[in-house]
């Protein structure tokens, strides 16, 4: 099974989550995109029932995909149950950049508002991840990323498999042309 973890504000059904369900279905893999609290904690704790459940129940493989605030979510994830991700642009540093957030603050998928409070992006220190098994990563960075400086993942990940585009955006753009690239590392044995 492969969990996409989208970004801050967003949602399991954001542009880029369906664009990947669409892809993975065709190909027959498992894919889901649950659309998180904004809650850290909350978040955090319901991937991580998701990926028990399924590792217990169908024995199977999980990796993971994630995007800004879900890439940080996949590295602390994957250090967790060793399992495969691809970051898509990760947040390395939330508590900082999200701490520079208006609240209220609107999700970006439907317009829901909500609080985020300095006990939530606090919170995300406790997520925090020193020393990253490299292998396990393969990270899809655009250095016209207006939110995030890129080269903190680079940093972070200069032993892991790095692909890095000069211009883009933060959401990343033409994410398409890397889906085979992203399948294979994600299921490769």
């Amino acid at each position: 099974m492969i969990i996409y973890i989208h970004g801050f504000a967003s949602s399991g059904q954001g542009a880029k989550a369906t664009l990947f369900r669409e892809y993975f279905s065709r190909q027959g893999v498992v894919f889901t995109a649950p659309s998180l609290s904004n809650v850290p904690s909350l978040a955090i704790d319901t991937l991580e029932q998701l990926i028990e459940s399924y590792i217990k129940s169908h024995k199977g493989k999980v990796s993971l995909m994630g995007s800004s605030l879900g890439g940080f979510y996949s590295i602390y994830l994957s250090q967790k149950y060793n399992l495969r991700a691809v970051l898509i642009n990760p947040s390395i540093f939330p508590y900082d950049t999200l701490s520079r957030v208006p609240s209220p603050m609107t999700n970006f998928y439907d317009g829901s508002s909500f609080e985020w409070r300095e006990e939530h992006y606090e919170a995300l220190r406790e997520y925090e991840v020193a020393d990253v098994n490299a292998e396990n990563f393969m990270l899809l960075l655009q250095t016209g990323d207006e939110s995030l400086d890129y080269r903190h993942a680079q940093e972070k990940f200069k032993e892991a498999e790095l692909d890095i585009e000069e211009g883009g955006n933060h959401s990343y753009s033409d994410i398409e042309r890397h889906f085979k690239k992203i399948e294979d590392f994600l299921t490769r044995d």
